[in-house]
């Protein structure tokens, strides 16, 4: 397993230069501290391609939120089957094929069947959501996915009654995933989520993000968004779906699991081992800000946790 010392973090690994340079982003969060237009003068003008979100008429699940932009989204993410820097994936998934691809949905459930991307996507309308995301490390942005609510796969594919949690597995190809010929994690990547999550509105599977087809660095070409837990738990490139009785074994959990529990809900009271989890920085702004409980989804996620320790349950 690879763990990183605060003091081996590079600078690169917590917030992209081009985003601390950029004056418009500084000035932002420079005034709202009553620091001033005068940063002008200390930091110069960036370019930057006018790649924000539009804005519309307000989802019932969205964010109001301002959208980070689609170079923010594509360029500073993890995704360790491409590397362990946050540039890894961009830099080194050009090589990965999205298609054809192959679904395979099995265990306790009355439907099981493998369906090609095309005829496992058709039946679902497509919905642009606007998400909070927040990471264990401590960053975070608002990115405007596209993708259908998983319960309604579950409806279709009609879970039985021994069915508790449901299971996501990740592409296994080393050939064009060079982060999986490491042995730091254990590969495929495994996640999973407990029924009532997977039933929740606010759960999807994801297809797309700026109103386009997933990069292949965010997970091409389907993965799973729950935006009130932490971002490892957001599995990428899914290729099986698997309904069980018993809380699965997943990667992070297996890995350190001191470190990430099987829930993973963002809770800012609960520190992660080697650092603060009460405050985050989002990328594109300069100072940090307050994380809110379950990433400020209490209002629908909350209710699933009634009388659990979220301590001992993290």
């Amino acid at each position: 397993m690879l763990i990183k010392r605060t003091g081996d973090l590079k600078t690169s690994e917590i917030t992209p230069e081009h985003l601390y340079l950029n004056r418009r982003d500084f000035i932002r969060g420079a005034s709202a501290a009553g620091i001033g237009l005068a940063s002008s003068l200390v930091f110069p003008d960036s370019a930057r391609s006018d790649d924000r979100w539009p804005r519309g008429k307000k989802g019932p699940y969205d964010s109001d939120e301002e959208v980070n932009t689609f170079k923010d989204i594509t360029t500073y993410n993890n995704f360790y089957e491409f590397g362990v820097d946050k540039s890894d994936p961009a830099a080194n998934s050009a090589g990965f094929q999205p298609k054809p691809w192959t679904v395979r949905i099995d265990g306790d459930v009355k439907k099981p069947a493998t369906y090609n991307l095309e005829d496992f996507i058709k039946p679902y309308k497509l919905e642009d959501r606007i998400y909070r995301m927040r990471c264990v490390e401590g960053w975070s942005m608002v990115i405007p996915w596209r993708g259908f609510p998983l319960s309604d796969l579950l409806k279709k594919v009609e879970p039985t009654s021994r069915a508790k949690f449901v299971t996501f597995e990740t592409v296994y190809r080393p050939a064009q995933m060079p982060g999986q010929k490491q042995r730091f994690l254990e590969w495929p990547y495994i996640e999973g989520l407990r029924m009532d999550e997977a039933l929740n509105p606010l759960t999807l599977l994801a297809v797309g993000l700026y109103g386009k087809d997933l990069p292949t660095q965010n997970g091409a070409p389907l993965r799973l968004v729950t935006p009130w837990k932490y971002g490892f738990k957001g599995i990428k490139s899914i290729v099986k779906i698997n309904f069980t009785d018993k809380e699965p074994r997943t990667t992070w959990n297996i890995s350190a699991p001191g470190e990430y529990g099987f829930y993973s809900n963002v809770n800012p009271e609960v520190d992660h081992p080697r650092w603060s989890q009460k405050s985050e920085r989002r990328i594109g702004e300069f100072f940090k800000r307050k994380t809110l409980m379950f990433n400020g989804y209490a209002d629908q996620v909350a209710s699933m946790y009634a009388g659990m320790d979220l301590r001992k349950n993290f």
